[in-house]
């Protein structure tokens, strides 16, 4: 079952209150010729746990960039992103200066990359990155390490053998923990992770969702969790987004989108995916290859690979259709995708992160 926290944030998360609201925010390059993220949409809520998902070069990395303004050159972002404080003001983030967006990007919403040794600087031990850091953003440098003991306990690590080591002197999985204590060093609300445990092994990737839960109760912390495995995410998400050609293509709470998807896509991914209630010779590969961003078709950017797809899909970009309760899917024959594409699994009925994590005090 799911500790009692999660299902009073998952309750609380019914009721609307949004800490980032990403409006229309389009990414291009080649002077707008080309698209990497085009026209997105997304609600973040206060204290929720968001999964995006989609195969690799679906745009989920700069849907994470976008939310701290942070496109590489000579990538263009515009649209709106705004960021909701706790008492009630806003920051227009793609308004903010170089100065404003520094110190925002540590101490309002922070980022974990894939990988932890690219983040980390070799020649400079781990705990001068911390000092760094607490320096950089004028936040007092004793109590501030302090502070990088405790969140080093609390993701299982020996602080003073952590800090006084040098970044190859630690495993991939600590060295990813120790970059997720390093992003929560200055206190952000929220934490945004672009494939965190992706080089890691299955079961460090399992030990780090289960600490990533514990952070998120003790800290009240939003997380926003990129990723190209599906299992892993649906496992702490409370609402899930699939992304699909630089898009998202479904919005739902994580066991609608997992027992009840609307989009054709969605659940030819859930289909293709390996799970322990079927059989591999169930598992069904999507045909065909995602577009890229110089040659993305009218309409529908998944017709061309979809069994339902009419010819209102080549010509007409599906909206967002009310497929249920917070459950959103762009598609024009959702309901009989639910009807003609059977899922070869039974839906998630419990929590697993939040199984293991009980089990484990």
């Amino acid at each position: 079952m799911a500790s009692d926290q999660t299902t009073r944030r998952r309750a609380e998360a019914t009721t609307s209150d949004p800490i980032i609201e990403m409006r229309n925010a389009k990414v291009t390059y080649d002077g707008g010729e080309t698209f990497v993220l085009d026209d997105v949409s997304l609600s973040v809520e206060r204290n929720e746990v968001v999964g995006v998902v989609g195969e690799s070069g679906s745009g989920k990395s700069m849907l994470a960039s976008a939310m701290l303004d942070a496109i590489p050159d000579p990538g263009q972002l515009s649209g709106e992103i705004i960021y909701n404080r706790a008492d009630g003001t806003e920051i227009d983030i793609l308004e903010l200066s170089q100065e404003e967006l520094r110190q925002f990007r540590w101490e309002e919403v922070a980022m974990v990359f894939q990988g932890a040794m690219s983040s980390f600087n070799p020649t400079m031990k781990i705990g001068g990155h911390f000092r760094e850091t607490l320096k950089a953003h004028d936040a007092r440098v004793t109590e501030g390490m302090e502070f990088a003991r405790e969140l080093l306990s609390d993701l299982y690590l020996d602080p003073e053998r952590v800090l006084d080591s040098y970044p190859h002197e630690l495993s991939g999985g600590m060295q990813q923990r120790a970059l997720i204590a390093l992003s929560l060093i200055l206190e952000p609300n929220v934490l945004v992770m672009d494939e965190p445990t992706a080089a890691l092994d299955l079961l460090m990737q399992r030990s780090i969702l289960m600490l990533l839960q514990e952070l998120q109760e003790k800290y009240d912390l939003t997380m926003v969790f990129i990723t190209h495995d599906l299992p892993l995410v649906a496992a702490l998400a409370d609402r899930m987004a699939v992304m699909y050609a630089f898009d998202l293509i479904e919005v739902a709470p994580r066991d609608q989108l997992i027992g009840n998807s609307g989009h054709p896509y969605t659940r030819a991914l859930l289909n293709s995916t390996p799970n322990l209630d079927a059989p591999l010779e169930e598992m069904r590969p999507i045909e065909g290859q995602s577009p890229a961003p110089i040659n993305v078709p009218p309409g529908c950017s998944y017709a061309p690979r979809c069994p339902l797809a009419t010819e209102e899909c080549r010509s007409s970009d599906p909206p967002f259709y009310d497929a249920g309760s917070d459950h959103e899917a762009a598609c024009h024959h959702w309901e009989d995708a639910r009807e003609t594409i059977e899922l070869n699994f039974e839906a998630i009925e419990q929590d697993a992160v939040g199984a293991e994590t009980e089990e484990r005090r």
